[in-house]
């Protein structure tokens, strides 16, 4: 399961609002790469890839692939806005440790 912050589902609504086409859902991934190892990876789809896994959490469909799925399990994605910050912050209780941006970890 995968968990969704108030704040993250207006800015994925509002991502979506503003996109130029039409929107299957938000892809979260996990890619190489970063100083941990690996990253996390946001985009906007047009269409569900075959082995995707879709999740519908407070109105916003989730779309994940099979490897990004298996290490996203209690994922919680947060949006955060100040000052300093502007972006989705992840907490992620499969990694076993994570870079100081928050962006990158390793499992």
């Amino acid at each position: 399961m995968i968990n969704l912050t108030p704040n993250a589902v207006k800015a994925i609504h509002r991502f979506i609002r503003g996109s130029e086409f039409p929107v299957a859902g938000m892809r979260i991934m996990i890619e190489g790469g970063g100083c941990s190892g690996f990253q996390y990876g946001l985009r906007l789809e047009k269409e569900l890839q075959v082995d995707d896994t879709e999740l519908e959490i407070d109105g916003v469909k989730l779309l994940l692939d099979p490897m990004s799925y298996t290490m996203l399990g209690g994922l919680t994605v947060d949006f955060i806005d100040t000052l300093t910050h502007t972006g989705f912050k992840f907490d992620n209780p499969n990694a076993s440790s994570q870079c100081g941006c928050g962006q990158s970890f390793s499992v």
